[in-house]
């Protein structure tokens, strides 16, 4: 399934590119990843876990992130494996970072491929509907570590926990209106 979605952080992209160079600080940004471990051959271990509605999976694997400095984009490369619900992942994630008047404009592209029982999850409006919402915590922690005034006060602000259930029928709320011309949020 493809994942497209865009945000504005209101800082240049300069600074948003140094900061998205910053693995561990950007991992505490997403809400229910943690990192483990930097390998040797520079790729990181790490976890993932998703709550949706009634089904939870803790993923664990790897990522590998490939910078492009001069156009300020990168690609990620991930896959992990839900030990106990038998669920599997990959992710191929392409980000980059350009001007906008509001600071920087971010694209992120992503195609995820899931199997297992995180696959019933798997419609496409439903997963951007979630993505979207994720997104905004990111955003809202991203901004919180660029605009701390010391290191130890940016290392405190971490993405909120994410509630399962709740986003869950929030998003789906938010898909079902889009899908009948509601409301856009």
């Amino acid at each position: 399934m493809k994942i497209a979605q865009e945000f504005v952080v209101a800082r240049p992209p300069a600074e948003v590119w140094t900061f998205f160079q910053d693995v561990p600080a950007v991992a505490q940004c997403l809400p229910g990843a943690e990192l483990t471990d930097e390998n040797d051959d520079g790729s990181y271990a790490g976890n993932l876990a998703v709550k949706l509605g009634p089904m939870s999976a803790a993923f664990e694997g790897t990522a590998t992130i490939t910078p492009d400095e001069p156009n300020r984009t990168a690609t990620i490369e991930g896959k992990g494996v839900d030990k106990k619900g038998g669920s599997r992942g990959q992710v191929k994630v392409t980000y980059s970072i350009a001007d906008d008047p509001g600071g920087s404009k971010v694209n992120v592209d992503a195609d995820v491929t899931l199997s297992g029982p995180a696959a019933q999850f798997g419609r496409t409006g439903l997963i951007n509907e979630m993505s979207k919402r994720l997104i905004g915590e990111f955003v809202t922690c991203l901004e919180g570590k660029l605009g701390a005034t010391t290191e130890e006060e940016a290392d405190t602000i971490r993405a909120g926990e994410v509630r399962g259930i709740s986003l869950f029928f929030s998003s789906l709320w938010a898909w079902i209106k889009r899908l009948f011309g509601g409301s856009k949020e």
